[in-house]
């Protein structure tokens, strides 16, 4: 089996991203498990290996255009794209914003081309983005448009082998009822059934969660679970999905902690249904997938952690297991 390429990218410069990569980097481990290209600007690089206190060895290359992974050694692409000037620390800005857009562009123009297999990148700060010119909600959604893909998309998050996604995301909760539908609901099953998949998994156990308080309680509480959730599972496993449910949002988590062989992955209705508990499961281990683009896509589910940014603090472990996914979906993308 052909290593996995990954293209790498540091995430935003104020933040916790380049100790991170560092550290993660720095693991012979690691690097005898992929062929790694690192787009990223040197300064900021080294930087990153002075809060670390760590190296690691990379191989310096002047163009992208023959890309030759002879060994293990990272390759190493000094790139800062349009940000000018210094930049700013622990703080949001248009200059970091530009630059984690401009390092990004590169890894997924590489890895649509298949001269990559997956991304990799380390945490965002959405002000800085904006501030740089993105105007969409959030990441995923300027992927998708860089990538020129109009089909279904969502954001997964994973705690170790526990996968989760949802049928609205970034959006009012008041809203979210009126964006429920048989078909949506489908959808979030489909794509992380998909992903799962791509993940190594043959038949990927999949608990879906109710919308209302105690499952709606027959109806008393609302109907969705009737008449929208409720179908939309049992067309799943028509079409050959192994869902089930609905489930009280309450309690599927502590199901799931009970039985390692509950579920593989829980689809959830809103943002926090799903956020709240799988965060609370071990927030310094947990990972973000660009679900249902055609390129796969990982990057730790925390943030730029201003506060402890440039302190040498900052845990290696969920971008340690984005890399690990990131092998693992990046072999169908061989």
């Amino acid at each position: 089996m052909n290593k996995t390429r990954i293209a790498m990218v540091l995430g935003d410069p104020a933040g916790i991203g380049p100790e991170l990569i560092a550290r993660l980097l720095s693991d012979e481990k690691v690097r005898s498990q992929a062929q790694v290209i690192l787009i990223a600007d040197e300064s900021e690089m080294r930087r990153g290996m002075d809060i670390a206190g760590l190296t690691f060895p990379y191989r310096q290359i002047d163009s992208l255009a023959s890309l030759d992974f002879t060994d293990d050694t990272p390759l190493f692409y000094n790139f800062r794209g349009d940000a000018v000037g210094d930049f700013p620390r622990s703080e949001a800005s248009a200059i970091g914003g530009r630059y984690c857009l401009d390092t990004l562009k590169i890894a997924v123009e590489l890895t649509a081309a298949k001269t990559t297999n997956a991304v990799l990148f380390g945490p965002l700060n959405k002000t800085s983005l904006h501030m740089a010119g993105m105007d969409h909600n959030d990441e995923l959604h300027w992927f998708a448009e860089l990538l020129g893909f109009n089909g279904p998309f969502c954001e997964f998050n994973v705690m170790d082998s526990l996968w989760t996604s949802r049928v609205t995301s970034h959006v009012a909760l008041s809203a979210v009822p009126g964006m429920l539908t048989q078909e949506r609901v489908i959808e979030a099953i489909r794509l992380i059934d998909t992903a799962l998949k791509r993940n190594g998994l043959q038949a990927p156990r999949i608990g879906v969660c109710g919308l209302n308080p105690h499952n709606g309680d027959n109806g008393s509480f609302g109907r969705e679970e009737i008449d929208i959730i409720g179908p939309a599972v049992k067309t799943a496993q028509a079409q050959g999905m192994n869902a089930d449910g609905p489930y009280p949002g309450d309690t599927i988590f502590l199901k799931v902690q009970g039985d390692a062989n509950a579920f593989d992955a829980v689809v959830t209705m809103y943002h926090d249904q799903g956020q709240i508990a799988i965060k609370l499961m071990g927030f310094s281990r947990g990972v973000t997938v660009q679900g249902g683009l055609p390129i796969p896509i990982t990057t730790p589910a925390h943030g730029t952690a201003f506060d402890i940014a440039g302190q040498g603090k900052a845990n290696v472990g969920a971008i340690r297991q984005a890399f690990e996914i990131a092998c693992r979906m990046g072999q169908s993308n061989v």
